[in-house]
């Protein structure tokens, strides 16, 4: 191996730290380079540090070469270094890491002088000193810097090209413009072969199952949905943090014919349920009855494709969690001790913790609950909380002794430490449920209480403890069994083989610590081979406008009332599915929704899906012409064809919202084609113009065809629609290869072709603003926002929404030309002010210019 690196090159250091652990593991030659030598071939400018493998093959990426020094010096990948989003939100670990040693590279240039670090970041001081004064790190330094301290890095950093910063790009979820990739002949080769073989190409479909189980060589795929509480109605929230996500995961699971079973159900125990019961003057059982069929109708009219939804007050759900407790009871995982709890005596009875509001007592947040707290995270013993208060009365609790079952969550640690090192890495656990699971253990696991003094629950199977229930979560998790169980007598199939059952579990953030912490630990106590969680799924939180949710408050839209709106499900699928929370918190907007359902929808998606189909039924009488294409039309499949497979890749590590973009992005693509093309005036032209309209109306309806069974995970009515009106042949609804084919050949007849959406008007929108609005108008504490608002009306603010598409379209006609740059550069900020103003008219604050000034 060569390392070729350069005096003064910032990203040297770290590298030949790193090269320093794998001392004596490899030959390695170190070659001192000019920082205007190109040492890499194929690059066009040059890079260092660049290691020349024995192979060849070369790594210029620093983090790339310092992870292949670590291994060769024996270290083995930890899911805390490949996850750098957990170790960003971490404090700096004492131990030398790959992460320490690559980020302590990047930062030399600012933390070698202890100057410019402030006092509160004494932590970070101390890290970067421990590691400057170990050998290797010292090493690369004197190598690097010769001497010189950090005036060594000036004359290479000045040398190098200057970053560009996005042209006048304002932050916003709008679709960003993307230029087409750069395609080599290979690529555009393949894109062709792949859609020449057409239909044949497809595999024939799997046989359904009734009930679906596990096969032997096949891909397995259990998904489940975090059980909604029964005496809730769930809000959108609610419903794209777990129910509506899973859905489109199975959804996209079996379009790649995997075997999937997707099941939830409702979780009906606990003093929840009791309370409900008492408002309503019903039983518990009563309680349970009625809301379990609110929420299947509401997943229904949302169209959750569910192979089974059950509940979790059935013989099957005693039976499997005593019979779990008493796996735990015997083998030592079951502790007993005297509690302190809050027990309200207006209420004559013990509080369950999510029946105490107070105060936080880490944050001071002052509607913590009794169980934790949704500001901090934090999880609480309801006696900790300050000023306590019964949600139910609202009357002050006491605090008595009580005596109850803990699970020794200390004595399964290592065993759950041992498991999480097997299953995290080359896992798809969204960073936060890696970060809430990685701060549990990081605190120190503790004994975790079990048991709670209700009468609606599982009972507990133990002398002295006959008048007690299981604790709602520690059971609630063993529901996803039970539901199985109900489902199939053949339930451990999917629920004790490991081995072949690939387990993905979707939830709020909030559920995280009982999917990945306790159920995980019960199940390896019980030592039953039971199945667990490959892959945890976890969404942030949805707000609703400028605050939060609230069904008493009138405030938010819950699933009951979505069907009330006039707006289709789908079009409230696709609108949470564009906004949902992966990477940190999102609100719900009825603006937003408006524009995205006008713009993406209407005026992109609808637009070219319907033009498409009625260019073949006015043009060629409702038949799929012949097509003959041009390397332009070939370049097209290929460019297809790759955003095709960026979507599956998303969509297989769970990215569900990127993966969406990928839709729209292929419909863009589609509309430029058909813009820059123009069939209706060839059809109209020469032999030639015509057999080119052909060709073109030909390849865009085939493109709708492949976005309608793209589509379908995320819009299934709408899917439908597109696959019913163009005729698509069975097989090819059912399956999504990787490569996009030819599913509608020459000679194909469709179907009667009408529009899919309908616009959303302003004042229709103001009205459900309003409806759904509660008090927060009233409340709002910044006038001046609301003043704002109103300064355009909802004409002003159409008018501008048309002109910023037409002028949208103009720029992606230009650029699909390749006309001047200047041309170019003149309509695109046309468009930018164009946004300017429709910001402006709606209230936003407008961006300021961003980017490189036009001389």
């Amino acid at each position: 191996m060569r390392l070729f690196v350069s005096e003064g090159a910032p990203g040297c250091l770290p590298v030949l730290a790193a090269a320093g652990r794998a001392r004596g593991r490899a030959e390695l030659l170190i070659s001192t380079v000019g920082p205007e030598d190109c040492v890499v071939p194929f690059l066009t400018r040059p890079k260092v540090p660049v290691l020349q493998l024995d192979s060849g093959n070369y790594l210029f990426s620093t983090s790339a070469i310092c992870r292949y020094f670590f291994l060769l010096s024996g270290w083995e990948q930890d899911d805390l270094t490949n996850q750098w989003l957990e170790w960003e939100v971490t404090e700096l670990q004492e131990t030398e890491s790959l992460a320490d040693i690559v980020l302590w590279g990047a930062l030399y240039p600012l933390l070698q002088d202890p100057a410019y670090l402030p006092e509160e970041l004494s932590a970070l001081h101390s890290w970067f000193q421990t590691l400057s004064t170990q050998e290797p790190c010292q090493r690369a330094a004197e190598t690097v810097l010769k001497q010189q301290g950090v005036l060594a890095l000036r004359p290479y950093l000045q040398k190098q090209p200057q970053p560009s910063p996005a042209e006048g790009r304002a932050v916003t979820n709008e679709p960003e413009e993307e230029e087409l990739a750069t395609l080599s002949e290979e690529e555009i080769a393949m894109a062709v072969t792949a859609w020449e073989k057409g239909l044949e190409s497809l595999p024939p479909l799997r046989p359904q199952q009734n009930p679906v189980l596990p096969v032997t060589g096949e891909r397995n795929v259990l998904i489940t949905s975090a059980l909604p509480y029964v005496n809730n109605v769930p809000h959108l929230g609610n419903i794209i943090g777990c129910v509506l996500s899973a859905d489109v995961f199975a959804r996209y699971s079996r379009l790649r014919q995997w075997n999937t079973l997707y099941l939830c159900g409702t979780d009906e125990y606990g003093t929840a349920t009791e309370t409900k019961a008492m408002e309503e003057g019903l039983t518990p059982q009563e309680i349970c009855d009625k809301y379990h069929i609110i929420h299947a109708d509401i997943y229904r009219w949302f169209n959750i494709s569910f192979d089974t939804f059950g509940r979790t007050t059935t013989p099957q759900q005693t039976k499997i969690t005593q019979d779990i407790f008493q796996r735990l009871l015997t083998r030592g995982f079951v502790l007993q001790d005297t509690v302190e709890q809050l027990r309200c005596e207006h209420c004559a009875r013990f509080l369950a913790d999510r029946f105490v509001e107070g105060v936080c007592p880490f944050c001071g947040y002052e509607e913590a609950r009794g169980d934790q707290c949704d500001k901090c995270g934090k999880l609480i013993n309801a006696v900790e909380l300050k000023k306590p208060q019964c949600k139910v009365c609202r009357s002050c609790p006491v605090v008595q002794s009580t005596h109850h079952l803990f699970l020794d969550l200390p004595k399964l640690e290592k065993r759950l430490e041992e498991w999480l090192g097997r299953t995290l890495p080359g896992s798809d656990w969204t960073p936060n449920a890696r970060f809430i699971t990685r701060s549990w253990l990081r605190d120190g696991l503790k004994p975790r209480c079990i048991t709670r003094d209700l009468k609606w629950g599982t009972p507990v199977p133990l002398e002295g403890f006959e008048d007690k229930v299981f604790y709602v979560w520690f059971d609630a998790t063993i529901g996803y069994l039970s539901i199985t169980a109900n489902y199939t007598d053949q339930w451990e199939r999917w629920w004790k083989n490991p081995e072949q059952v690939d387990l993905y579990q979707f939830m709020a953030k909030d559920n995280v610590p009982f999917h990945g912490i306790v159920f995980p630990c019960s199940a390896l106590g019980a030592e039953d081979n039971y199945t667990l969680v490959s892959h945890l799924i976890a969404t942030e939180y949805l707000n609703y406008e400028d605050g939060k949710f609230s069904k008493s408050r009138g405030v938010g839209v819950f699933g009951d009332m979505a069907q009330d709106t006039g707006i289709p499900a789908d079009i409230w699928r696709f609108y949470l599915l564009y906004i949902r929370p992966e990477g940190q918190d999102s609100a719900f907007s009825w603006t937003d929704l408006l524009l995205k359902n006008n713009s993406e929808l209407l005026n992109n998606l609808g637009n070219f899906i319907n033009r498409a189909g009625m260019f073949v039924s006015k043009f060629f009488g409702g038949y799929v012409p012949e097509m003959v294409l041009t390397p332009d039309d070939q370049r097209l499949l290929a460019h297809v064809t790759l955003e095709l497979q960026h979507y599956h890749q998303l969509l297989e590590k769970v990215r569900i919202r990127d993966a969406l973009r990928s839709i729209l992005t292929i419909s863009r693509h589609g509309n430029q084609y058909i813009q820059v093309n123009e069939p209706w005036k060839r059809i109209k032209g020469s032999e030639a113009d015509r057999q080119r309209a052909g060709t073109v109306t030909g390849l865009a309806v085939n493109i709708a065809a492949l976005l309608s069974v793209m589509l379908q995970p995320y819009m299934p009515t709408v899917s439908a629609t597109i696959q019913a009106q163009l005729q698509l042949p069975p097989p090819a609804c059912s399956i999504l290869l990787t490569n996009f084919l030819c599913t509608l050949p020459a000679g194909h007849q469709i179907g009667t072709v009408s529009p899919l959406f309908q616009k959303l008007e302003n004042d229709q929108i103001e009205s459900l603003r309003q409806r759904f609005g509660g008090g927060q108008a009233k409340t709002s504490p910044k006038p001046t926002v609301i003043e704002t608002v109103t300064t355009a009306g909802p004409q002003q603010i159409q008018a501008l929404m048309d002109e910023v598409t037409k002028q949208g379209n103009i720029v992606r006609e230009l650029k699909a030309q390749k006309a001047d740059k200047n041309q170019v550069a003149a309509e695109v900020a046309k468009l930018l002010d164009l946004k300017k103003q429709l910001a402006v008219a709606e209230g936003k604050p407008p961006e300021a210019p961003k980017g490189k000034k036009k001389k």
